[in-house]
């Protein structure tokens, strides 16, 4: 299947643009009516602390029961017993009960994305929604004994969720959602020189370039900071970002970076900054690799 292809034709389809629109503010207010809480919140679903997305983390667990509930319903068909019946009911129940927080991880995430990663990825969460309705509608069959009419409706619920997943592996491998736009290409672990000292000002986020790599300088309270200056999260231009203490601030979605050694200080991304060592040395600011990497590289090489 041309996943391409797929994905085209779901971002052709205008009339969703209000609904994408509409569920994104809502989602962006929601968080910010709770002020720093709100913040943390977020960046709590959004995986922070976890190093990378949340999301992938948890939508294991609703697919995996969905799974092997479709699994012991076909084998009590097969044979025409029920002898699974209970195990199956609680796959299809864990199931449910794991899909809420991770719908709503998936949604932090995604209201974090724009073009055509935005509408994809609605539809993803469409296709989920319709897919865990139909589980639970499942759920009451079988508390019904309607085990018949429940197998049926898993089933259903089973190939939208399958259908969903192959979308969020797209967003994934296709999109580039979630991953690691940062550029970790490595500068040399001597000192070299970037730009004259008189060019950077200070407080205003400069964009300069050594040995291929893209990096943002910034001249705070007498010293200077070096980051990658592609964005972690989705690859906007720190450059072009806002200074907030001794942090910067992306300027697509909002990842805020400190400048000391490049850890999140605030989602959406999960990734750290790649962070370098600057210097003032003969009137040139010079930069190289920064000493803790150096340092594993040593001892890499020593093991």
């Amino acid at each position: 299947m041309n996943s391409e292809a797929v994905t085209d034709v779901i971002a052709q389809q205008e009339w969703l643009e209000p609904v994408e629109t509409g569920l994104q503010k809502a989602v962006h207010s929601a968080f910010d009516a709770g002020g720093q809480a709100g913040r943390k919140v977020e960046d709590f679903l959004h995986g922070t602390w976890l190093g990378h997305p949340l999301h992938v983390v948890l939508t294991d667990i609703p697919i995996g029961a969905w799974t092997m509930a479709a699994v012991l319903d076909a084998a009590d068909a097969v044979r025409g017993r029920n002898s699974s019946g209970a195990a199956a009911d609680a796959a299809v129940a864990m199931g449910l009960i794991s899909a809420v927080p991770t719908a709503i991880a998936g949604l932090t995430d995604w209201h974090k994305t724009d073009g055509k990663s935005r509408r994809v990825g609605l539809v993803h969460g469409l296709l989920n929604i319709t897919a865990t309705a139909l589980f639970a509608t499942s759920w009451a069959l079988r508390r019904r004994k309607s085990r018949d009419a429940a197998r049926i409706c898993g089933w259903i619920g089973y190939a939208l969720a399958f259908g969903s997943a192959w979308l969020g592996g797209d967003l994934v491998y296709g999109e580039k959602i979630g991953v690691d736009h940062a550029n970790r290409q490595p500068l040399p672990s001597n000192f070299v020189p970037v730009m004259p000292d008189a060019d950077l000002p200070e407080d205003t986020p400069h964009r300069a370039e050594v040995n291929g790599v893209k990096l943002v300088l910034v001249r705070r309270d007498g010293r200077v900071y070096a980051l990658a200056e592609t964005c972690a999260h989705l690859g906007g231009p720190l450059s072009e970002g806002q200074l907030q203490g001794e942090s910067i601030v992306c300027p697509w979605h909002g990842s805020r970076y400190a400048l000391d050694d490049g850890r999140v200080l605030d989602g959406p991304s999960t990734f750290p900054q790649p962070c370098f060592e600057a210097r003032i040395h003969n009137g040139q600011i010079e930069v190289r690799m920064h000493s803790q990497y150096i340092r594993h590289e040593l001892a890499s090489a020593q093991g």
